[in-house]
């Protein structure tokens, strides 16, 4: 039987190759909502993901005195110097990939492909495109507590989130309501979001943002 998880990433990510194949030069030089990153270079960490040039991830870790977080980021602007086309055929051809991160496991690898997916999509004004059932995995894992890296456990506690496309809901206390995809860039620290959603809880998820 196939796990639903590892379906959805290999789905995201021959939709991720599709995107990548999509755009213009300058849509691939826009700034993306994930830090100083372009679109580009943000394809280029979902690529990394999956496959890195030999020797690139030592080099990187050496050139960021072996600190992860500095080292993964010179790793997905160098992985994002390859030609558009070989970044979607990377992705395509590795989409079943069968790597398990530690920690966050497949559902980890999911989320990041959706929101950074995001991350690349909402600058350019581009539709998501979400399965809501992904996004429900997504949100799950985002809400049970080993989200490492991804939101701290003291984001959505003590707040009541109900997705109004979904039939999806979490905690208690007050209220944050809204699209799913929205939820799921909020409590990944998008405040672009914030707009989206409502509820006097929105206040209190607003600081633990910004």
């Amino acid at each position: 039987m196939t796990d639903p998880v590892r379906a959805a990433i290999a789905e995201e990510r021959r939709r991720m190759a599709d995107l990548v194949d999509s755009l213009s030069p300058a849509q691939l030089e826009t700034p993306s909502l994930c830090g100083a990153w372009t679109v580009r270079q943000v394809a280029g960490h979902l690529v990394a993901a999956v496959e890195t040039p030999r020797g690139a991830m030592f080099s990187a870790m050496l050139r960021s005195g072996f600190r992860l977080h500095r080292a993964n980021a010179l790793l997905a602007v160098e992985v994002a110097a390859q030609p558009p086309a070989v970044l979607a055929d990377t992705l395509r051809r590795r989409a079943h990939d069968d790597f398990r991160p530690p920690i966050v496991g497949y559902p980890g690898q999911l989320t990041d492909l959706q929101v950074h997916g995001q991350d690349m999509r909402r600058p350019l004004g581009l539709p998501h495109g979400l399965t809501l059932d992904h996004v429900r995995m997504s949100l799950d894992f985002l809400t049970g507590g080993r989200a490492t890296g991804f939101t701290p456990r003291r984001r959505p506690a003590g707040l009541r989130l109900e997705a109004t496309d979904l039939d999806w809901a979490y905690g208690a206390g007050a209220l944050v309501s809204g699209p799913a995809e929205a939820l799921m860039m909020a409590l990944t620290g998008r405040a672009q979001v914030l707009g989206e959603i409502d509820g006097p809880g929105v206040r209190v998820l607003a600081a633990r943002i910004t």
